[in-house]
């Protein structure tokens, strides 16, 4: 299912999204190669939530970065280990990771992978009044 962008904002236009994540990936792995071994792609974006295909070659890394959402990671192909508060979490295909707004990791393939990334955004008041912007504990 196609979902119109609204041209704008980069928001999609749509309320609802209806995704073959089979086909998806089949389409992320056509554009190889990718640079730097990554590639990502927005299949849903509003105001307050976000998914985000992320295709990695092997040894492909995410450096140390934040997200100031809620977060989630599910894997569906290959293995990847993510890092944050000085733990290391090898995930398969269907593990499920969340993490709260703003705290530190990276990512790194082990193998040819895939994952959905979902964000949930707080919303601007919120985003704004946050003490140490991306740095929570």
């Amino acid at each position: 299912m196609a979902i119109p962008d609204s041209g704008g904002d980069g928001n999609m236009t749509a309320n609802l999204g209806q995704f073959n994540l089979t086909n998806e990936i089949a389409e992320s792995q056509r554009q190889q190669p990718w640079p730097s071994g990554i590639h990502a792609k927005t299949l849903f974006k509003k105001q307050d939530f976000r998914v985000v295909l992320i295709s990695l070659n092997p040894g492909a890394r995410i450096k140390e970065h934040h997200v100031d959402g809620t977060s989630s990671v599910q894997v569906l192909k290959g293995s990847i280990r993510y890092s944050t508060q000085g733990q290391t979490h090898d995930l398969q295909p269907g593990s499920l990771l969340t993490l709260a707004a703003s705290i530190k990791h990276d990512v790194e393939s082990t193998d040819d992978s895939v994952f959905l990334l979902t964000i949930s955004w707080p919303d601007s008041q919120h985003l704004l009044a946050m003490q140490h912007r991306g740095y929570g504990t």
